[in-house]
């Protein structure tokens, strides 16, 4: 075992570098570093520099991997004896297997949320564990580390005669980390309401903000989007489940 003076003594980019990649070989899905960059959006030849030690990694890509991984970030800097993650502590220490219960097999899906949750997203996302999920779904669809799904509920954004429906019980992918455009369909909380809704976004030429049901037969279908509202992200994509 390395010492603690020996280990203090390695910079930063050293630690993460060695971290990196005890992730990845715990991880077959992510092994490689072009699946990693698949998985984080994150270039290939930015992978290989951090995990050969050679730069420092940015916060933002940092948060990124962790996430991909599901472990803290303070995984990338901890030293590895004191580590305790869901399902990996095993992959390096096999004779402490009996006092580790595996988490969930959770790689490559996305929490099912509920509206409530997805109105709160901002300040729960960091601490979010597994079992706050209603289900991990798999995503078919290109997604940010902190995206999300929702189970559609009602019909205000049902319209089978338009170019883009949705109908109650459909699945919905939210990913806060695509900007929001013009007609882009956006999952909001509402000023002073403790769950979001999903709406359509128009944004006029002045920059007013306005929210749109999409049902044609829906009662007030366009307002103005409250000045404390915010919108927790941009849907990608949805499916039916069969």
């Amino acid at each position: 075992m390395q010492s603690i003076i020996g280990y203090m003594k390695e910079s930063p980019k050293t630690i993460v570098g060695r971290q990196l990649s005890k992730l990845m070989e715990a991880h077959p899905n992510l092994g490689t570093q072009q699946k990693l960059a698949d998985k984080t959006g994150i270039g290939q030849t930015t992978i290989g520099r951090i995990r050969r030690g050679e730069v420092n990694a940015t916060a933002d890509n940092l948060k990124t991997i962790a996430n991909a991984f599901g472990v803290p970030v303070s995984f990338l800097y901890d030293e590895p004896e004191n580590l305790l993650y869901p399902g990996g502590i095993q992959k390096f220490h096999g004779d402490l297997d009996e006092n580790v219960i595996d988490g969930p097999d959770i790689r490559g899906k996305l929490p099912l949320i509920s509206w409530v949750q997805a109105g709160e997203w901002s300040e729960i996302v960091d601490n979010f564990a597994p079992g706050d999920a209603e289900d991990w779904i798999p995503c078919p669809f290109n997604h940010g580390p902190n995206a999300f799904i929702l189970r559609v509920v009602g019909e205000s954004m049902f319209d089978p005669t338009g170019p883009k429906s949705y109908a109650d019980g459909e699945y919905i992918a939210v990913d806060p980390s695509k900007d929001p455009v013009n007609k882009s369909m956006v999952v909001v909380r509402l000023d002073h309401e403790d769950r979001a809704t999903f709406k359509q976004l128009l944004i006029e030429e002045d920059g007013t903000m306005m929210l749109k049901a999409i049902n044609p037969n829906w009662p007030k279908r366009i307002f103005p989007m409250p000045p404390n509202s915010r919108i927790s992200g941009v849907v990608i994509g949805k499916w039916v489940a069969e």
